[in-house]
């Protein structure tokens, strides 16, 4: 039976509007090394190392090459990429370390949003023959699956409206949030709608961030940290690709996760959850079961920062950082990738 593993130790840079100052190695480098340095590692000590981001933000091919570059490589690491959020990278490097022969490992991700026109290179992801000859950008997609709940009296604008005050609100406690403060739901309301029904303060902000968080398993985790945020359970579920053959006003592919990893299992503390668009909190709250009881999004969520292929592992940093100072002891976290919520990470940590 493999040993449990936790998150050791995070470390991020606050997320900005636009980082004019450094490349993709030059915001990696630091962040990587205040992660382990936390906890007394180097490069060296580190069994694997996987890192999450997009060729599409940066407008080049292998842009994670040079990211590596931020990273001391020699003697030659054990190294990988997804081409995906750091949560899935995060993924694979737990599923590396429970094949038992290593007991650390590094994750990282970096997302430069400002470097492109995010709504309309959102596009790619969307089906090369029929869809994105349409130009649906991030906004009409959004807008579709807004309207979809609306129509089918889930929610109103008032609600989304009043998501946004919530989470901005939180986030006037986050450091590293790039929008925050007291908003109105009034002021909200009375936006221009970019695509009806989404307004500006409805979506999420364009920032720049990276980060890195470094996992170990059993007794190293222990002797490395002194409340180790231990990975309780973690699954990922892809829904179909084709947006008019799913149901837009739920999230099935969460709902399946949350059962496999057991979210209502116990009582859970707070819950750190990827929704980039305020509906679509609703949507993950209601597939994933939480009551009233859980706050969601302590941090401000991606409402307050979104570096694109870095947001959802943030998710895990958020929480891990309340359960490493006892503020928490169990976590839901959520991670989402893909058109509309296409893809969906759930998992579970804990601090006993």
């Amino acid at each position: 039976m493999s040993q449990p593993i936790a998150i050791v130790s995070v470390a991020q840079l606050p997320s900005i509007r636009r980082d004019r100052t450094r490349d993709e190695a030059e915001m990696v480098q630091p962040i990587v090394t205040e992660a382990m340095q936390k906890i007394g590692l180097k490069q060296a000590d580190i069994g694997f190392t996987c890192s999450g981001s997009s060729d599409y933000l940066v407008g080049r091919p292998f842009s994670f090459v040079a990211a590596v570059d931020g990273l001391v490589t020699w003697p030659p690491i054990r190294e990988s990429h997804v081409e995906m959020d750091g949560a899935w990278a995060l993924f694979e490097a737990l599923i590396r370390l429970r094949h038992g022969d290593i007991d650390t490992a590094l994750v990282f991700a970096f997302g430069k949003s400002s470097l492109g026109p995010i709504p309309d290179v959102m596009n790619v992801q969307n089906d090369p023959y029929y869809v994105q000859p349409l130009n649906l950008d991030s906004f009409s997609q959004a807008a579709l699956q807004a309207r979809a709940m609306i129509d089918a009296g889930k929610a109103t604008e008032r609600d989304f409206a009043e998501i946004v005050v919530r989470n901005r609100r939180n986030a006037k406690s986050n450091p590293n949030a790039q929008v925050k403060g007291d908003f109105d739901v009034e002021a909200i309301l009375a936006e221009k709608t970019i695509s009806s029904p989404i307004r500006k303060s409805f979506s999420p902000p364009l920032s720049d961030s990276c980060v890195a968080v470094v996992l170990a398993s059993g007794d190293k985790a222990k002797k490395l940290v002194k409340r180790p945020a231990w990975i309780r359970g973690i699954d990922h579920r892809i829904e179909p690709y084709s947006l008019g053959v799913r149901d837009l006003t739920q999230s099935v592919s969460t709902r399946i996760a949350a059962e496999k990893v057991g979210v209502n299992a116990k009582k859970n503390d707070i819950a750190e959850i990827h929704t980039p668009f305020a509906h679509q909190e609703i949507l993950i709250k209601e597939a994933l079961g939480l009551d009233s009881s859980v706050v969601v999004n302590p941090s401000g969520g991606a409402l307050a920062a979104n570096p694109i292929m870095a947001t959802g592992l943030i998710r895990f940093i958020e929480a891990a950082t309340r359960i490493h100072a006892g503020e928490a002891n169990r976590a839901i976290v959520h991670a989402t990738s893909g058109v509309t919520m296409q893809q969906n990470l759930v998992a579970v940590l804990e601090g006993e």
